[in-house]
């Protein structure tokens, strides 16, 4: 079955890019169940992901880019997530699109654009972004890792965790403080090349999903960067980091709607096909009532993202929307995830039908781009609590 085009009106250009990605799916979910055993990013897969564009859409032509907006990104990752079962590789791809090369491209320097953003969008190099600490995770403000000022440099010093992609990258945005003022105003960003003399990349952390993607963490003795890898003003970085946020949670999470989309598809499938008692377990109102709440929990989800990637994409605030709609697909995905399990019975908790590796996957999801109970927190403070 193929994935159905939500309601709004689509361009032949955005229906043919997102129709596009339907040649790759079979290169991309070849052995996936293989790699995510021996926790195994694919390299020969990356390069697939590069064939495809999907990498160069959000970004100007003169950089090899699409030149075509965000709205436009998320309703072809919503495809990419449907037919693509990598869930890490999916992970990996999204961290490459928003953790440099968006924030470069809005708040970099020209000379910093000539040097990386091409490379960035095609692929041929790959970054992530530091901003969690062993003592600073969704409170991004406490962190204690800093840039102090010397010469033409600033000088990092400190310690990163939890580094999407970390072990992979060429280049990071490091969010450092470079004031002594505490809070949003004192943090600055950086591009860092993972080379620089001081600069450790920690082993790969072992973690319960998205295992085709390492995590690790970075260590910084007395790293210096020149000023001319600051993104943006010395204290912008928290600004950046809140305009790189909002892609982040738009493009993760729309995959992950198309993800559900698959998801729900096959127990139907299942629910038909598998007989209990002399019937299909779909005519028992327990199993149908779990699919129904699939059904919901995406159409929320895809409701809360499309309408959040469109006030975006017109340059309106979402602070409250894109929270609301982490929170909705994160909580969806988890249900829907454990409910499948629950209809496949045995079958589902096995290793063979993937089903339990999109649970190990999902149960993340509450956790990065800011945990839900922040995003609860955040959401009451713009109701005023």
């Amino acid at each position: 079955m193929a994935l159905t085009a939500p309601t709004g009106e689509w361009t032949d250009e955005q229906k043919s890019l997102r129709k596009s990605l339907n040649q790759h799916f079979d290169a991309l979910n070849a052995g996936y169940l293989e790699d995510d055993a021996a926790d195994r990013f694919n390299r020969e897969k990356w390069q697939v992901i590069r064939d495809s564009g999907v990498l160069r859409i959000p970004f100007d032509p003169q950089w090899g880019g699409y030149g075509l907006d965000v709205l436009t990104l998320v309703y072809a990752l919503e495809n990419l997530g449907y037919g693509c079962r990598d869930t890490g590789l999916l992970f990996a791809a999204a961290t490459q699109i928003v953790s440099a090369a968006v924030p470069l491209q809005k708040f970099g320097s020209d000379d910093l654009k000539e040097r990386y953003l091409s490379r960035l969008i095609d692929g041929e190099i790959i970054s992530a972004h530091a901003i969690s600490e062993p003592s600073a995770g969704s409170d991004a403000t406490a962190m204690s890792t800093t840039a102090t000022e010397d010469g033409d440099a600033y000088v990092l010093e400190g310690q990163k965790i939890w580094i999407t992609s970390g072990p992979l990258a060429d280049i990071i945005t490091v969010y450092a403080k470079t004031g002594a003022e505490g809070g949003a105003a004192g943090i600055t960003a950086f591009l860092v090349p993972t080379d620089a003399p001081g600069f450790r990349v920690g082993e790969p952390i072992e973690k319960l999903g998205l295992n085709t993607c390492p995590f690790c963490e970075l260590e910084f003795r007395d790293v210096r960067v020149p000023k001319e890898n600051m993104l943006g003003k010395p204290g912008a970085g928290f600004f950046i980091l809140e305009h790189v946020m909002n892609y982040e949670i738009l493009c993760i999470f729309m995959m992950m709607a198309g993800e559900m989309q698959e998801r729900m598809e096959r127990c139907i499938k299942y629910a038909k096909e598998r007989q209990a008692f002399g019937r299909p377990i779909g005519s028992n109102q327990y199993i149908a009532g779990k699919i129904v709440d699939m059904k919901i929990g995406l159409e929320n989800s895809r409701k809360h993202l499309y309408d959040t990637a469109r006030r975006f994409a017109r340059g309106r605030s979402v602070t409250v929307e894109i929270s609301m709609a982490k929170l909705i697909t994160s909580e969806a995905n988890l249900a829907s995830a454990l409910s499948a399990i629950q209809i496949f019975g045995a079958r589902g908790y096995t290793r063979e039908y993937g089903l339990e590796k999109g649970l190990r996957d999902a149960i993340g999801a509450p956790i990065y781009s800011g945990t839900n109970e922040t995003q609860r927190v955040r959401i009451a403070s713009m109701l005023g609590l």
